[in-house]
């Protein structure tokens, strides 16, 4: 699936295709003229208490299952967004997923959790999108 996940100061690749920042918050220093990203959907990103818990300079941060459990609970808000993108990688654009800079791991990422939900999202067939469960 035309589905990729980078973070934003990757170098642009010709096939990156819609380039989607999805960071609760936009890139520190970086003016309009510079951004490397065709919109950005915050809503995206973990909400701003999710990603203090993660994101601390303390030892407490939360586990990685605790994260996805309410990273897809929050999600659940943003349905029509992620049923839209569905929408446009059926239909064979290429959307790439991007995140923070510091966001080096990308299995331990919001970025690979979303393009799960939006890889589900679309009909196996490839010929549309899942319509809400019931």
């Amino acid at each position: 699936m035309p589905i990729k996940t980078r973070r934003w100061n990757d170098p642009a690749e010709p096939d990156d295709g819609f380039r989607l920042l999805i960071t609760r918050y936009r890139p520190r220093g970086v003016s309009k003229a510079d951004e490397t990203w065709d919109q950005w959907r915050p809503q995206l990103g973990p909400s701003r208490e999710l990603h203090a818990a993660v994101y601390t300079d303390t030892s407490s941060k939360i586990p990685w299952p605790r994260y996805r459990r309410q990273y897809l609970e929050e999600q659940r808000t943003n349905q029509g967004e992620i049923e839209e993108l569905a929408r446009r990688v059926a239909a064979g654009e290429t959307i790439t997923l991007l995140c923070s800079s510091a966001c080096t791991r990308e299995s331990r990422c919001h970025r690979s959790i979303l393009k799960e939900l939006i890889e589900a999202a679309i009909l196996p067939s490839g010929n549309g999108v899942r319509g809400p469960e019931t």
